[in-house]
C-alpha cells in the first residue's frame, strides 16, 4: 500500500508540473503570438487542465485513503 502512495505522490507532482509548463507555454505564447504552427493559444490551457484534474484526483484519492485508515 505505502508504493501505491508513493506512486500516486510522484503522479500528482509529476502533473502538475506538466501543467504549469503548458500554462507558462500558453501565456508565453499570448504576448509573443505562435510559437507552434496550426495550434491555439487555449490547447495548452485545456492540455493544462487535465493535468491538474489529475493531480486534484490522485490528492483527493490519497486524502480520503487516510481517513479510512482511522
Amino acid at each position: 500500500m505505502k508504493a501505491l502512495i508513493k506512486v500516486l505522490i510522484w503522479i500528482a507532482w509529476i502533473s502538475s508540473a506538466i501543467a504549469v509548463a503548458f500554462v507558462i507555454i500558453g501565456i508565453i505564447q499570448g504576448f509573443f503570438g505562435r510559437l507552434v504552427h496550426n495550434t491555439e493559444i487555449i490547447k495548452y490551457f485545456y492540455v493544462a487542465d487535465s493535468f491538474f484534474l489529475l493531480t486534484i484526483v490522485s490528492l483527493l484519492f490519497l486524502h480520503l485513503g487516510k481517513h479510512n485508515k482511522e
